[in-house]
């Protein structure tokens, strides 16, 4: 073997504990047998047990600085909530604007006017709805004229339909003059009570005027309406300034309150100049009249939506 170190020692070096690398490493450098053999012997005494040395423990690698992740961190987290509290700061800007605020969401107008917020008037103490149980004669106990629509932003007030209360002649200005002696009677015998009118003029040149009519009971206001008015009939009185009326079958079917009636006429072509829809509500003891006139042909839009609001106050 090289090195002088013989396969005897070699061997003796092994089994006493002496990693095969140590003794290559020594058989290698040149180291003599007597050099191995000291060491093994003293390790096999009997009277001392060699314990074998620990292996040598890697230093432990330099901790890294948890500054610049910490850092990096607080940065994102700081960059999540801004974006978050944008986008919850735009949703609720949205949410709490009008649809035409928006940009991108603005639709044009589909001719509605702009009314008031609308509500009933108070109630006498102890008076009942007019269309609630014990109430036979299905009497509006509130103020008539409260029940009255207001009229919408923009429009120019009647002076002398105001919202107070109308004698009967004004009333029948809205007929035909050959219809206004018998309805001035039938109107007598009808018990009525009093008559309140508003009427208006839109920018557009629309002219709205609203009466409405108490009576002592409904019985009596559906007479007038049947028998005086002949409302539903096509021989029924024709308002002033028209000479033949058309039936809006749609305006009946489309307005649905309970307890009421819609009847809604047009005035048919050739109208001349101007067009006038009109509509009664027969509600209890109150009977509606809705007019509206505009050159060259009134809008549906607009008097639906007033016919609609007229008859939920009267409901």
């Amino acid at each position: 073997m090289a090195g002088g170190v013989s396969s005897e020692a070699v061997a003796v070096a092994v089994a006493g504990g002496v990693s095969s690398e140590a003794v290559a490493v020594a058989v290698a450098g040149g180291v003599s047998s007597e050099a191995v053999a000291v060491p093994v012997a003293e390790a096999v005494s009997s009277e001392t047990v060699a314990v074998p040395a620990a292996e040598p423990v890697a230093p432990a690698a330099p901790k890294r600085s948890r500054g610049p992740l910490l850092w990096a961190v607080a940065r994102w987290t700081a960059a999540v909530l801004v974006c978050g509290g944008l986008g919850a700061g735009t949703a609720t800007g949205i949410t709490s604007m009008e649809r035409t605020d928006v940009p991108g969401l603005a639709t044009e107008s589909d001719g509605r006017w702009d009314y008031p917020k609308l509500s009933l008037p108070a109630l006498p103490e102890g008076s009942p709805r007019p269309f609630t149980e014990g109430n036979e004669g299905e009497v509006h106990h509130a103020d008539l004229r409260k029940l009255l629509l207001p009229a919408p932003a923009g429009a120019t007030v009647d002076p002398k339909l105001n919202g107070g209360w109308v004698g009967v002649d004004q009333y029948l200005s809205r007929y035909g003059k050959e219809h206004r002696t018998e309805l001035k009677q039938d109107l007598a015998d009808a018990a009525l009570r009093h008559i309140t009118a508003r009427g208006w003029t839109m920018p557009d040149g629309t002219r709205t005027s609203i009466h409405l009519l108490r009576f002592n009971s409904v019985a009596y206001a559906e007479a007038f309406k049947d028998e005086s008015l002949e409302v539903g009939e096509a021989d029924g009185a024709l308002l002033d300034g028209t000479e033949d009326q058309d039936v809006l079958g749609d305006l009946e079917s489309e307005i649905n309150v309970a307890y009421t009636a819609v009847y809604g006429y047009e005035e048919p072509k050739p109208y001349g100049p101007e067009q006038t829809l009109w509509a009664y509500v027969q509600a209890g003891d109150t009977l509606a009249l809705v007019t509206q006139t505009r050159k060259g042909g009134a809008l549906a839009v607009p008097f639906k939506q007033t016919v609609v609001l007229q008859n939920q106050l009267l409901g």
